[in-house]
């Protein structure tokens, strides 16, 4: 899970939005009042700033951060206002506090976490006369400590050197970073990690030299353990592995900052560290949760050591061992795992049941704090495949105990911190999306409600889904019995208490049927799909006109994007036979004019992609003053990549030459392609053996890979006929190949070094979509090989998400476009494939609709939503054909051809 989300999930029901739009916080004062003369203030994103009008700030330089708590956040405001003004320094401040909240939130981001109120001094002496003042002003307040800064004192004021504009360039890995100018005057990656750093360039001013021995002096040597390496991390602390120097024993620690780390109800690290061990102690003596070995205190980290237990959180089971990851899986197999699941959820419930009958609530049952060790009999673990997301639960990976043998798995539970009296009868503050009680659910019924969730999750893990709608619930139990030998009432009980009220009687009956129209069903599924995106659009919005992924978000420009905006969700809907939408075009044209300043000039996240949609769109005057900016601009520090660097750009200019007549658009095309070669051998991506490329966790793929530059290589050959760039595509290919693993179902995926991934955006399926083009030039019996096994790896039966570049619908476009003949590729199998979507549909306004990344809430954009969807089932459509940006639809082999293909 990538808990990024969740602080997009609060300021609308059905769509994530950008958390300040929330408007149950009407925010601090000094946030609503009005600026004094002679100053402005603008928004961005959470914080608002205030500067006086005449005031221009440096590029870069140091900067002053303040720490706040909820309780005194208000007080410091105003101080640190009420010293700004008189002395017109420009200052920027968190408005609200709720977004307070989010930022010091349990999975906030450690690197931004603390950060209150950011003031702007003008020089290296202002800085230091500042800092000062602001310590003698606020010394001693509470406030959690900004991890990326040098503290100031005691705090709450911390200090950084870094940027004070909005920059960007790429890193090493290519991908877009905040950038500061090196003495070359360079954009180099602003490092602004959860450690202090100073560029390499950057001499502390003397005045500093206390804080930073003040620093230099904290250190773990008192410590009576020793730390063997890191499980976790979170903004409230860390969990390790480690070793009692004292006795030897194996023990987990851990570790709570005080006033960081966020619960729903305001309870920070330390508090729900010291809730934990009351609660652990208090179950004193049960196999099923681990014991307490310590608790103690070093400088104002608080730490708790646990009992070691030797198993593996249930996440990495499911993983490893759930039939739907093959193609066509064996009945015993699905019976076997039938029974394992059925096995593993009545040691659950029997260790739930435990502790309840203790008085506690444990408030935070998930998969990932279930431990698990097969015992004699049990389901043999074989290792593999770790799957998405990350361990979640403080206990990271490994810690102990149970004995169980010979009765099937021993579990454990784990993660107390949220646990709470039964008797208190109070509601969850921390928990997994994917098992979260309704807001009516008190004590005991918020774990009961989470084993009802789990029974499903073990068969079909997409409660995640409950979030938008309950009565999924009885959707996904119907498809697990189609796909299972279980029980019908087994898993019907689970549907009961999902949807039950609060006083356990029983909720309303699903709808049957659950979805208005099954996807495959076209053309009505696009008809329904494209009312959907209709209902959901948002003319009067001046970011978006549809709600998509929080990438809309990440950076200006987003919201008109091809992959998160409007130009993406316009294209699918073209794309598939949607009647113009005129109203959507002008709102897209109006915010094209004069583009926000930061916009990129990638494909999928910016200004190349506007300008091809746009002329797709019939708008060829506003394309081309789109790619005079884009050829004004320098591409020195892009990345090769297709999502937002050079390759797209080049596709996108290429594309556009041939449309408009423009032969300079097709000269700036082959300036793309020449630093893109120039960046391959730079990085020596030509060579011709594939290993180069296959180191673990390297970018590969369509999007991020050399894939999309091995596209821009073979449009251009096919223009040109020149071999060195088929010669180029092939080394891209090979480079991309090398990243790649067989695993023991030979499919061919790419490794992540923690996971393999078989998608369309950076996975093996987008090599295989470039493969398909290059061997339609000329024949590699290597690359043949490659793309066999990489159609394998397009035909599991289950994906966890829906989406176009990271889930179902990119798999439904692969096999509807490639020309790889044989097992897989029949019509039968796109079809299968097109079947499985409707586990992810959700019906908006009487509409079919799919959820985005992470599956809390629905999106309509190109990469993540509806609309990649509609793409997809478009490209397999008779007559139809939608294809994705440069790559058309190629001859259909005759085992899939339609009547009136």
């Amino acid at each position: 899970m990538n808990k990024g989300y969740a602080v997009f999930c609060d300021a609308d029901r059905w769509f994530y939005d950008a958390p300040y739009r929330r408007t149950e916080d009407g925010g601090y004062p000094a946030g609503t009042a009005a600026v004094p003369e002679g100053w402005q203030s603008h928004r961005t994103g959470d914080w608002l700033a205030w500067r006086p009008v005449e005031h221009r700030l440096p590029a870069q330089g140091w900067k002053i951060h303040v720490s706040a708590t909820l309780d005194n956040a208000e007080s410091v405001l105003d101080r640190v206002r009420d010293y700004c003004v008189p002395r017109r320094i420009a200052f920027k401040f968190v408005p609200s506090r709720h977004l307070l909240h989010n930022r010091n939130a349990k999975y906030a981001d450690r690197a931004g976490a603390g950060k209150f109120v950011t003031v702007y001094p003008a020089d290296t002496e202002e800085f230091g006369r500042i800092a000062a003042d602001l310590d003698v002003l606020l010394g001693g307040e509470p406030g959690p400590y900004i991890l990326s800064d040098l503290r100031w004192g005691r705090g709450p004021v911390y200090v950084r050197y870094g940027s004070f504009t909005l920059r960007h360039c790429h890193d090493e890995r290519g991908e877009l970073v905040p950038a500061i100018e090196d003495p070359e005057g360079r954009l180099v990656p602003d490092p602004r990690g959860p450690v202090f750093r100073l560029p390499e360039w950057v001499t502390p001013p003397e005045f500093l030299r206390p804080h930073l021995d003040a620093r230099s002096a904290v250190t773990l040597a008192d410590l009576p353990y020793s730390v063997e390496r890191a499980l976790h991390f979170s903004n409230g602390g860390g969990v390790y592995l480690a070793r009692d120097s004292r006795t030897g024993e194996r023990v987990v620690l851990k570790e709570a900052r005080p006033y960081a780390g966020l619960a729903a109800d305001g309870a920070d690290a330390v508090t729900r560290l010291h809730r934990e061990q009351q609660a652990l102690e208090r179950l004193a003596g049960l196999d099923c949760v681990p014991a307490v070995r310590d608790a103690f205190t070093i400088g104002e980290h608080h730490f708790l050591a646990l009992e070691y237990l030797d198993g593996k959180p249930l996440n990495t089971f499911f993983a490893r061992r759930h039939p739907l990851i093959e193609a066509d899986p064996d009945p015993a197999e699905l019976a076997a795992y039938t029974r394992w699941a059925m096995a593993v959820h009545r040691k659950v419930s029997e260790a739930v049941a435990a502790v309840h009958a203790r008085g506690i609530v444990f408030n935070d049952l998930h998969l990932f704090n279930v431990m698990v060790r097969e015992d004699e009999g049990g389901y043999e673990d074989e290792g593999g495949y770790e799957g998405e997301g990350g361990y979640e639960g403080e206990g990271a990976g490994e810690s102990g105990g149970g004995d169980g043998a010979g009765d099937g798995p021993t579990v454990w539970l784990l993660d107390f911190e949220a646990a709470a009296d039964g008797a208190d009868g109070s509601r969850q503050t921390v928990a997994n999306p994917a098992f979260v009680a309704p807001a009516d659910r008190r004590g005991f019924s918020v774990d009961r409600y989470a084993l009802a969730c789990l029974r499903l999750a073990l068969f079909l893990p997409l409660t995640s889904l409950l979030v938008l709608d309950r009565s999924k619930a009885a959707h996904l139990a119907a498809i697990a019995a189609e796909q299972f030998p279980v029980p019908r009432d087994y898993l019907d009980e689970a549907v009961a208490e999902i949807l039950a009220g609060p006083d356990g009687s029983p909720g309303p009956q699903p709808a049957e049927p659950y979805l208005p129209v099954p996807p495959g069903e076209w053309p009505a599924s696009r008809d329904s799909l494209a009312a959907a995106i209709t209902a959901a659009a948002t003319p009067d919005r001046e970011d978006r006109f549809f709600p998509g992924d929080i990438a809309q978000f990440a950076h200006p420009g987003g919201g008109l994007s091809v992959g998160y905006g409007a130009a993406g969700v316009l294209y699918a809907l073209a794309e598939t036979g949607h009647s113009p939408w005129p109203e959507a075009e002008e709102w897209l044209l109006d915010r094209t004019k004069d583009p926000a300043s930061g916009t990129p000039p990638g494909f999928y996240d910016g200004l190349a992609g506007l300008a091809w949609t746009l002329e797709r769109l019939g708008h060829p005057e506003r394309a081309l003053e789109l790619a005079e900016r884009i050829t004004g601009q320098s591409w020195d520090a892009a990345a090769p990549d297709l999502h937002s660097g050079l390759a797209g750009i080049g596709l996108a200019l290429d594309a556009l030459g041939t449309a408009t007549g423009e032969t300079g658009l097709h000269e700036a095309a082959l300036r793309c392609a020449g630093l893109v070669a120039d960046a391959i051998r730079t990085d020596g991506t030509d060579r011709t053996d594939g290993t180069d490329g296959s180191a673990p966790g390297r970018k590969a793929g369509l999007l991020h890979g050399a894939s999309g530059p091995a596209l821009l290589f073979l449009r251009l050959y096919e223009r040109l006929g020149d071999r060195e760039l088929l010669d180029l595509a092939a080394a891209c290919l090979r480079r991309d190949l090398g990243a790649c693993v067989t695993s023991a179902f030979g499919t061919l995926q790419v490794n992540e070094g923690w996971r393999t991934m078989p998608y369309l955006g950076s996975g093996s399926v987008g090599i295989g979509m470039v493969l398909d083009d290059y061997l339609r030039h000329t024949p590699d019996e290597s690359f043949e090989q490659a793309r066999r096994q990489i159609v394998r790896a397009a035909q599991a039966t289950f994906y966890a998400q829906p989406g176009l570049f990271r889930g179902a619908a990119g798999m439904v476009l692969y096999l509807a476009r490639t020309t790889c003949t044989g097992p897989g590729t029949e019509q039968a199998d796109i079809d299968r494939q097109i079947e499985a979507l409707a586990r992810h549909a959700v019906p908006y306004q009487s509409h079919l609709a799919f959820p985005g990344e992470q599956l809390m809430r629905l999106s309509m954009d190109l990469a993540t939503g509806t609309a990649g969807t509609l793409l997809a089932l478009g490209s397999a459509a008779p007559a139809v054909r939608a294809q994705l940006p440069f790559l058309p639809p190629l001859p259909r082999p005759l085992n899939r051809s339609r009547t009136g293909s």
